[in-house]
């Protein structure tokens, strides 16, 4: 199967999806299937699902519906210090790099579409503006002042995520995770921001 190349956050990450995604058989969706990491994007003109789970984090599903290219992005916070090398987990630079990658796979801005998941409030929080909340409001932000066209969204909420987009049509599937499953959403997120600290790194929506 062809790829095209995945751009990640950190030296491990980006040398793995490289040389190798990690790609599986999605017996449910019958599918061949590309499991996307926090702080990871990837751009394809394949037919493939990219899946990731969400917690607090967002997913920016953006096409080029002309030249069926498109990809996803995972971001962990609106913003942020980029000077530890680890632009991908912000969302101002998630979304550059995401649309960068796109236009250089062959898409054009102006006839962008975009999908949008996530900015889930899955764990109590002592702000008045818990980081899901923060997440959601940038995504909405960017796409408007940058008018590109949302033709779905599903945002906010107190569930954890997992979707799976594909890019090569559009078609978007979600399923809301019981909170049986916060705490390994959370783990998650939270072993990744953990490993950062200790190891400075320079449509329509379906539910399944």
């Amino acid at each position: 199967m062809k790829i095209r190349a995945a751009r990640a956050l950190d030296a491990e990450a980006s040398a793995r999806s490289r040389a190798s995604p990690l790609v599986y058989r999605d017996a449910q969706l019958n599918a061949d299937v590309i499991k996307i990491l926090p702080a990871e994007y990837f751009v394809t003109d394949q037919p493939v699902g990219l899946m990731t789970v969400l917690g607090s984090c967002v997913a920016a599903c953006i096409r080029d519906p002309v030249v069926a290219v498109g990809g996803i992005n995972h971001f962990m916070l609106p913003d942020g210090d980029t000077s530890d090398g680890a632009p991908a987990r912000y969302g101002l630079h998630a979304m550059e790099l995401l649309i960068n990658e796109l236009i250089k796979a062959g898409a054009r801005r102006e006839r962008f579409e975009a999908k949008v998941f996530g900015g889930g409030n899955v764990l109590k929080s002592f702000t008045s503006t818990p980081v899901g909340t923060r997440n959601a409001q940038f995504v909405s932000e960017f796409l408007r002042e940058e008018k590109i066209n949302v033709v779905a969204k599903d945002l906010g909420g107190i569930h954890p995520r997992k979707i799976c987009y594909f890019p090569t049509t559009g078609k978007a599937m979600v399923k809301l995770l019981p909170h049986a499953h916060d705490d390994a959403v959370a783990a998650e997120e939270t072993a990744y921001k953990e490993r950062l600290r200790q190891t400075p790194i320079a449509g329509s929506v379906e539910l399944f």
